[in-house]
């Protein structure tokens, strides 16, 4: 199955909109970092910076919504393809699924919630901490700020700016794709150029470590030509106990095939191993696109974060109702 084609969003999005009142979300993280006291000359340190250093050992270089950017982005060139309009709100809930994975958010513990469609539970923040990730630390925010409950598909949607409810345009996450290109400037994997378009001129990110997007095409690339769904993880992932290396290389190459920007990873394949490819990624879908996850390879891995994975599965679960992938 070719991952070409047009993207509609998900069908049946936007569930249920009550209006309530609500002000938009801060525009990123509190900064913390030292700061020199004007009063005795000593340095001063901000304990949620201690916190921070700590998380980011054991957290991967690139955010899921990086890497997923990251195999849209043409090296030399430094843009999307402007025909793509399925990224956007891929992202969207690729910010969704990482903060699952560091345990920021959970479907709310209701035993009530399995009566209903997966990407139509609630979910909840369950720890306030920041990341260090501006757009993670907006998004988390903005789940904790309402006290109305919203669900997984609705929260995608919101945050993609697919809403009528005028009291809800506030929840919008605007210029995605530009601020995690700068994220990856400054994390040295792209540079920042200008470049003439006849009428215009727009900023441009061409690849700069070559290494970086080198080892997440050879992961997904690997998750998916090889029998295991399993994927050599990186320096970071291996010394991780909060990582999940398989599931996490299984979201990337799900929302990568969802943002239609699959295929410039397998660029490299023979035919026959893209279409193997293509068969590995469907197949990865209808086993992650469920709770309990029909793949028994993590389930030992876990236990206790159920809450959390659930949300992995809803998200991907919205991804297969995406009229790209149909």
């Amino acid at each position: 199955m070719s991952s070409a084609g047009g993207l509609s969003r998900r069908r049946g999005a936007g569930a249920s909109d009550s209006a309530h009142n609500s002000s938009a979300p801060s525009s990123g993280p509190q900064s913390g970092g030292s700061r020199r006291s004007s009063t005795d000359g000593k340095i001063a340190s901000d304990p949620r910076d201690l916190q921070m250093e700590d998380e980011n050992k054991t957290q991967p270089r690139l955010t899921l919504m990086e890497e997923v950017l990251l195999l849209g982005l043409k090296d030399k060139q430094g843009y999307l393809s402007f025909w793509n309009d399925n990224i956007s709100y891929t992202l969207r809930g690729c910010i969704l699924m990482e903060l699952a994975f560091r345990h920021r958010i959970a479907m709310v513990k209701d035993p009530n919630r399995r009566k209903y469609p997966l990407a139509d539970r609630y979910i909840e923040v369950v720890s306030e901490k920041l990341t260090g990730e501006t757009l993670l630390d907006e998004a988390l925010k903005m789940i904790g700020s309402t006290q109305e409950r919203m669900s997984v598909g609705q929260w995608i949607d919101l945050m993609s700016g697919e809403t009528w409810n005028v009291m809800k345009i506030g929840f919008q996450l605007k210029q995605v794709r530009e601020r995690l290109a700068k994220g990856l400037v400054d994390k040295g994997v792209l540079r920042t150029e200008k470049r003439n378009f006849l009428i215009f001129d727009m900023a441009t990110h061409p690849v700069t470590d070559s290494a970086v997007k080198e080892e997440v095409v050879k992961r997904a690339c690997t998750a998916l030509i090889n029998r295991s769904t399993g994927s050599s993880p990186s320096l970071a992932e291996q010394n991780s106990p909060v990582v999940y290396q398989q599931l996490r290389t299984v979201a990337m190459v799900c929302s990568a095939y969802a943002a239609n920007v699959l295929e410039n990873a397998l660029v490299y394949l023979n035919h026959e191993m893209r279409e193997r490819a293509y068969t590995k990624v469907d197949e990865l879908l209808n086993d992650y696109s469920v709770y309990p996850f029909q793949s028994n390879a993590s389930k030992g891995e876990l236990a206790g974060k159920e809450l959390q994975m659930e949300i992995i599965a809803a998200v991907l679960n919205v991804f297969t109702k995406m009229d790209s992938i149909l």
